[in-house]
């Protein structure tokens, strides 16, 4: 039997382990009934002023040093990119954090091309699904195959594996172990094509309630701006569902009203009955930072002021005087 000829998609540190668990068992397993012949990547970065130094992409970088054939189009429409990648005569093609595919790319093997996505679709189309699912509260996420078609992340499902979200976890922790689990879920999808035996689910009949239909929207700045008025564990989850990246934000504001901008990178919850108001601050001076807001306190504990580095609240406090502040609700 000819083994599966497969092109392999994508672009960032996330991108590298599905590739890497694929290439690993084609060389562990001669039998496995694949090969991977190529890799679409984004060009090299240019990051020095002067235009002489290039930073190739972490899916670059593991292709080169496992000698596999890489293409680099400015535009995926090109008519000679779109040539070279026909030439390697792809079955299936795989594509992990990644651009947009035109329908000429990614309808051109014969097998179709999957996708990777870091959600249990339907749940989380969009951009951002890791940051979403912990500002949401969820208690669980994971990774999700499906066939591309013309509609962003609505392709019928092939396979779903499941993480569980962590009370601790941040955006980064969890990014991490969804970037592990990649791995699995990219095997047994392209272990699942090779036999014959996918069975595809179109999503629409995937969905069980409400929350099935949350989407997973990019995340801009004003996004990343705390409310205030949010209970404890609304805010708790929004700041850990936003570090390390892209951070959550808020203003301290004097007395003069004077504003500052702070990151926030970690915070602890407390629940306790109040009758401050939303936004005010409490204070030793030395060693805690917290915030009133609606059934408890919010405490700063990892946070970046504006201009300065990251650095605990104990530090930021020995330098900086919040006397007469309170953040802006």
């Amino acid at each position: 039997m000819e083994k599966l000829r497969i092109v392999y998609l994508g672009t960032p540190d996330f991108a590298v382990e599905a590739l890497r668990r694929l290439v690993e068992k084609q060389r562990s397993t001669p039998d496995c009934g694949y090969e991977v012949v190529g890799v679409v990547t984004m060009p090299d970065k240019i990051i020095s002023k002067r235009g002489n130094q290039l930073l190739m992409s972490p899916v670059k970088q593991y292709a080169v040093a496992e000698n596999l054939p890489v293409l680099q189009p400015e535009s995926l429409k090109d008519e000679a990119f779109q040539q070279a990648l026909k030439a390697w005569n792809a079955d299936l093609q795989i594509v992990v954090a990644f651009r947009m595919l035109p329908e000429s790319v990614w309808n051109m093997p014969r097998l179709g091309t999957f996708n990777l996505h870091a959600s249990l679709l339907p749940r989380y189309r969009g951009a951002a699904p890791i940051n979403w699912a912990i500002i949401n509260g969820d208690k669980e996420t994971g990774i999700t195959s499906f066939f591309l078609k013309h509609e962003i992340d609505t392709g019928d499902v092939i396979s779903r594996d499941v993480v569980k979200i962590e009370d601790n976890d941040t955006a980064g922790t969890l990014h991490d172990k969804l970037m592990l689990l990649s791995g699995d879920t990219a095997v047994n999808t392209v272990e699942l094509i090779v036999k014959g035996e996918v069975v595809a689910t179109p999503q629409d009949t995937m969905f069980v309630d409400e929350k099935d239909n949350l989407p997973a929207p990019k995340i801009f700045r004003d996004t990343c701006r705390i409310n205030w008025e949010k209970g404890v564990e609304q805010l708790y989850d929004f700041v850990r569902g936003m570090s390390p990246y892209p951070a959550a934000w808020c203003e301290l504001v004097d007395a003069a009203g004077n504003a500052i901008a702070l990151k926030v990178y970690e915070v602890a919850r407390e629940y306790a009955a109040h009758e401050k108001p939303c936004g005010t601050l409490l204070t030793d001076g030395k060693s805690y930072l917290k915030v009133a807001v609606n059934g408890g306190y919010i405490s700063f504990v990892n946070v970046q002021l504006a201009g300065k580095k990251r650095m605990p609240v104990a530090d930021l406090l020995r330098g900086f005087s919040v006397e007469g502040m309170k953040v802006l609700v």
